[in-house]
């Protein structure tokens, strides 16, 4: 065993161990438990950063305490490899997106590897392998048959620089995340996958998730949205058409001034061809996105189609506007307007001079008119559950809640309504109209309409050696790739070019990893090892990710593939990875062209980021930051707050430079140590040395001990108190550091209790025959308590024990043991009067009354009762003497 702790040489030599041993590759064993700890795989973009080694940290440290509890666990990892980011990066390297993604894989995968995790590599696919994808496609096409895909045309968000779909949650402020080019509404042919039709059993299935996080099940309840309303017919003037639209309020019909329908509504694009200011207006409404925060938040915009419903109560004439806060895709493409009681209605009707109308009060009488006034409108919102709500100026149902109201409203309006159960959750659109993602396998047939690739037809392989020209897909430009004979009428048809969107491949990667080189996506192993026991991965995915992830799942089992309702049983939401930033401010000017053709110049101060990695801090003696300075040129630079890891602000840091100057050990201890996995973890580089500090030292005092020959085993009964004691602080630890690891996943507190004990086993340098047989229970202990986060260490020290050819994985974890935790005495501390006057030591199975007299004889005590009546002495059993005086 070497004298000092040379990092880079234990941990090569432990992963050559576990290489040689093939460690961490797993089969299925019915004698043991399973345990499938995943982590999100990542997208191979060429790095990792600091979050995706705290992510996987996380889940070794799981997977390595499951397996020394005896499970039989599986721990594997892929790559998320489709995508944008390839082809874009193919575009601006003149490289193929293939080629780049296969570099990006190589290179990361032996970052993890240096990392020491315990992943079964034998199980490693990367997504935009036709191998893989081409399960998905089979499984695609199943789907179509039984009626759970279409191809609809679909109004969109269009990034037109990118040339592609995007998600709701991809544009942000009307602009696509990526390109940054104000997005389009455009309509064009999309595949859907009808996730609508498990919507209910996705809501009541997040009451089957202990595990999970409630704010992750509250954001998808939300998502889901379910809601109760009816679907009512207004008539349409002139004709015999109704105008349907949904509500999940129809105690208000009665306060409906205005119809607002979408753009594409065929009642506004009939009311256009003879309204050019109209059709002006439409077209303008093709500008911007159709996630519902950007319509929410977009100013309120409008024209009048000069058709008019018919009230179906009232018989009023109801103008029928075009306003662009309805889309044709959610609902009816149409909604009845209700602005006293409605701020988005309230809005658009107080800028066009429309009529506002209250028909909700709190309490009986009405109140007035009903006609909008300044004063009393805010008052007219009512929550429809309060006690006191009614409803005002509408007739038959005056006066009724909103329970009542409803069931009215449903029984007077008859047949030209329909109860209906709604939700906020619309199918997934999976189609993508660029290159880099698995080609979806439909065939489209002039005669036969959308036909399926035959399943002895798959893979449809997308070609990797290709050449872009601009953003144009190349198997969209390639008459070659999309022709091909339809497999229904045998005459001409052409291929589906868009590709499916990344999330397809994500959501059920999980299961192929059960079951490596199934003819079929999965086969009878995945039933063994799912559902996945843990998942790990950040709190951003909670909405589409894992919420498609349980979608698919559903659909695996109702294809008979799978056999649990959902995925994954327990999941964990790590928390962001922040650091210092610096920076250095210098004043620039601006130039900007006037109308009169002159130039104004204005100044303005710009801050350029500067990464930790080359700022030399001062720090006080609590390491905190004082002053900091470029390295470069010894001159100062500005401190920042603390921050997420980001470009943005260079604070990056860059995992394997850690890795390389501190060793991985130090780096996955770190991780575990600076807060609780679930909070943000802020990275300090003199909180990294400190863990480098501890690690050297527990290899000094590990290697003395060694350096002292054999020890013996402990003789409970010939321990003295000191030893006693420091056995019951060893099983104390034993038992924290095991709950912690199992229930609490508290790594932090672990280590930290850890620590605390090689600081005791440090002060009692006990050589005597028992002192050392307690040392050396303690300190292999220790490193079997510590293996799960710094297994290199642990295993070079497990080794030095004389383990040469031992996994230290299938040796059991330390277990407390219960008559070492027993104590002959214990401590109480004594009150007079409520206030601590001293502490006192007596025997476990001590009596009351020798507890009192011993409290009450106490130095401090007895000073305190000098000249005063003891009225009572209350004795808390284990815990507390209060005595009583006056």
């Amino acid at each position: 065993m070497h004298e000092q702790y040379e990092a880079q040489s234990i941990e090569s030599a432990a992963q050559a161990f576990w290489q040689r041993q093939r460690a961490f590759e797993v089969k299925e064993d019915q004698g043991k438990p399973k345990f499938y700890c995943l982590s999100m795989l990542p997208y191979p973009s060429g790095a990792l950063h600091m979050g995706h080694v705290r992510n996987y940290t996380i889940g070794d440290v799981i997977s390595r305490h499951r397996r020394m509890l005896g499970y039989n666990v599986l721990q594997p990892m892929g790559w998320d490899a489709f995508g944008l980011p390839a082809e874009n990066a193919a575009i601006k390297n003149k490289t193929a997106p293939a080629k780049w993604t296969y570099a990006n894989i190589d290179h990361m995968r032996q970052q993890l590897q240096s990392l020491g995790y315990a992943i079964d590599w034998s199980r490693e696919f990367a997504t935009c392998r036709s191998d893989y994808y081409a399960h998905e496609q089979r499984v695609f096409t199943r789907l179509f048959k039984k009626g759970l895909v279409y191809r609809k045309n679909s109004v969109v968000n269009w990034d037109p620089v990118d040339q592609t779909v995007l998600a709701n949650e991809q544009v942000i402020d009307g602009r696509g995340w990526r390109s940054g080019a104000v997005v389009e509404k455009r309509e064009i042919p999309q595949w859907f996958l009808k996730i609508t039709a498990y919507a209910q059993e996705l809501l009541d299935g997040l009451d089957q998730l202990p595990g999970w996080p409630d704010a992750v099940k509250t954001m998808q309840r939300n998502w889901i949205g379910r809601s109760e309303g009816l679907e009512i017919d207004f008539g349409v003037e002139g004709s015999d058409e109704a105008l349907r639209v949904f509500t999940t309020r129809p105690d208000t019909l009665l306060g409906v001034t205005y119809m607002a329908v979408a753009a594409e509504h065929p009642i506004a694009q009939r009311a256009a061809q003879s309204n050019a200011e109209l059709a002006d207006f439409i077209a303008g409404c093709r500008q911007g996105g159709v996630s519902e925060a950007e319509l929410e938040t977009q100013e309120k915009r409008g024209m009048a189609t000069g058709v008019f419903a018919i009230h179906p109560i009232s018989g009023e004439r109801v103008p029928i506007w075009v306003a662009n806060f309805v889309l044709m895709g959610y609902g009816t493409g149409a909604v009845m307007a209700v602005p006293g009681h409605d701020e988005r209605d309230f809005e658009f009707a107080h800028k066009y001079g429309l009529p506002i109308k209250q028909v909700i009060a709190l309490g009986a009488e009405a109140g007035g008119d009903g006609l909008y006034d300044t004063a009393q409108w805010k008052d007219w919102y009512a929550d429809k559950n309060h006690a006191d709500m009614r409803v005002v100026n509408s007739g038959v149902i005056d006066g009724l809640n909103h329970r009542q109201a409803f069931d009215k409203i449903a029984e007077v309006l008859g047949d030209n309504a329909e109860r209906r159960v709604n939700f906020r959750l619309r199918d997934w659109g999976v189609s993508r109209q660029r290159y880099w993602g698995c080609p979806i396998p439909m065939i489209l047939c002039a005669k036969c309409g959308d036909v399926p690739v035959p399943e002895e037809e798959l893979p449809v392989l997308l070609p990797e050696d290709v050449e872009f020209s601009g953003v144009q897909s190349p198997i969209k430009a390639d008459p070659n790739w999309r022709k091909v004979s339809c497999p229904c009428c045998g005459g001409e048809a052409e291929r589906e070019t868009d590709t499916f969107d990344t999330f397809m491949e994500s959501s059920w990667y999980y299961a192929r990893y059960t079951s490596p080189g199934a003819p079929d996506m999965v086969d009878g192993r995945a039933n063994y090892w799912l559902p996945v026991d843990q998942y790990i991965g950040g709190i951003e995915h909670a909405i589409l990710h894992l919420l498609y992830f349980r979608f698919y799942h559903k659909l695996l089992r109702d294809l008979g593939m799978v056999q649990a309702d959902e995925p994954a049983t327990r999941l964990l939401c790590q928390g962001m990875v922040i650091a210092e930033t610096f920076y250095r401010e210098e004043e620039v000017e601006i130039e900007e062209s006037r109308p009169d053709g002159t130039v104004s110049t204005t100044k303005t101060v710009s801050k350029t980021w500067i990464n930790p990695a080359d700022v030399e801090v001062e720090r006080d003696d609590k390491g905190r930051v004082i002053g900091a300075h470029l390295a470069a040129d010894g001159q100062p630079v500005q401190i920042g707050g603390t921050e997420k890891m980001a470009k943005s602000k260079n604070n990056g840091v860059d995992p394997q430079s850690m890795v390389g100057k501190f060793g991985a050990d130090t780096v996955r201890l770190f991780s575990m140590f600076a807060s609780p996995p679930d909070q943000s973890l802020d990275w300090s580089e003199a909180g990294v040395e400190g863990m480098a500090r501890f690690l050297r030292r527990l290899w000094t005092q590990v290697s003395k001990h060694v350096a002292g020959g054999p020890a013996g085993a402990v003789d409970p009964s010939a321990l003295n108190a000191e030893q006693k004691a420091l056995r019951r602080k060893l099983h104390e630890t034993i038992e924290k550091v095991g709950d912690d690891y199992a229930r609490r996943y508290a790594f932090n507190t672990a280590i930290a209790a850890v620590m605390e004990l090689v600081n005791a086993l440090m002060k009692a340098n006990d050589d005597s025959e028992q002192g050392r047989a307690v040392a050396d229970e303690a300190w292999k202990a220790i490193v079997l308590m510590l293996n799960p986060i710094v297994p290199h260490t642990s295993h070079a020290l497990w080794q030095a024990f004389g383990n040469a050819e031992t996994l230290l994985e299938d040796q059991a974890f330390p277990v407390a043991d219960a008559d070492a935790l027993k104590r002959d005495a214990i401590t109480l501390a004594v009150q007079v009067n409520g206030k601590l006057r001293g502490q006192i030591e007596v025997a476990v199975d001590a009596a009351r009354e020798s507890i009192e007299s011993q409290a009450m004889a106490e130095s401090n005590v007895a000073k305190f009762l000098e000249g005063v009546t003891v009225r009572k002495v209350i004795v808390v059993p284990g815990k507390i003497v209060n005595i009583v005086a006056n």
